[in-house]
């Protein structure tokens, strides 16, 4: 299966993806999550392009895609969401599955928020959109949220640092042996670019949005019931296992699956996902 990488101009923002799979295919579109990219999903788009056509954008800030400079860009949850609805317009995509995880859940849920009718049914892999989701491991962004200083500021960096991607990030709560370091290099290397922290930074600062924006994301649950999967690792150290069984509280036919790994569940689990999710989409079309 050929997986090609293109680019996309969405306003000043040159978003860089992957797609594979037929192009007149039921699409699915795969949105990462922090501190990664599109290349997180570089073991499942194979697995899922057998049957769908595949999409995989890097947000704003994050991978290939390209921004203007800091100074000329606002960094907020907000526009990652505007760009990605640019990317589906763009791109002509009026119907698709979502898989979201991490970062991606609040921009994905922004998307299907604003358009309801396109989102066929929703993948959840650790992608919370429930206060009870939360870790104690979120005291120093809330206390940011809460007292945006320059002080709390710095004592978020520590979550951008190398020793923190690799072993909170990817290795814990899963077989370290198994877990690739492909994945948390790139990352690494990704956050060592002019700008990347201090972008990073704005986004954790923004992302008290998110939680604000919970209520209005359980309520398009309610309304509209989208088929709904959620795959936990359920070791994950920032997301418990109580915010992938908040979803049936609003969706009470949302299946939930919690595997024996951590956050960045594809890294050891991406056979046992790629099964869940052709059986669980094999239901809707």
């Amino acid at each position: 299966m050929k997986i090609s990488y293109q680019h996309q101009k969405v306003g000043d923002v040159e978003v860089f993806y992957r797609e594979a799979g037929p192009k007149d295919g039921q699409v699915i579109l795969l949105l990462h999550g922090f501190p990664s990219s599109s290349h997180m999903f570089r073991d499942l788009i194979p697995k899922l392009a057998e049957q769908y056509r595949v999409i995989a954008p890097d947000l704003a800030g994050f991978g290939r895609t390209t921004t203007p400079p800091r100074s000329q860009f606002d960094f907020t949850f907000d526009s990652l969401f505007r760009v990605i609805e640019g990317f589906t317009e763009a791109l002509a995509l009026k119907k698709y599955v979502m898989y979201v995880f991490d970062y991606g859940a609040p921009v994905g849920y922004r998307l299907a928020v604003a358009h309801p009718e396109q989102v066929q049914a929703i993948i959840s892999q650790n992608g919370n959109a429930y206060v009870e989701g939360f870790s104690d491991a979120w005291g120093p962004w809330e206390m940011y949220w809460h007292s945006p200083t320059p002080e709390n500021r710095e004592a978020c960096r520590d979550s951008l640092t190398p020793e923190t991607i690799r072993n909170f990030q990817y290795l814990h709560g899963t077989d370290a042996s198994l877990v690739s370091p492909d994945g948390y290099s790139l990352d690494i290397a990704y956050m060592s670019r002019p700008e990347a922290e201090e972008i990073q930074l704005d986004l954790i600062l923004d992302y008290r949005t998110n939680v604000d924006l919970y209520p209005e994301f359980q309520t398009y649950f309610r309304n509209y019931q989208p088929p709904l999967l959620a795959v936990w690792g359920k070791n994950d150290p920032a997301f418990l296992p109580a915010g992938a069984l908040a979803y049936k509280r609003d969706i009470p036919s949302a299946e939930v699956h919690l595997l024996d790994t951590g956050h960045f569940a594809l890294e050891t689990h991406v056979t046992e996902i790629h099964e869940l999710i052709h059986h669980f989409l094999k239901k809707i079309f």
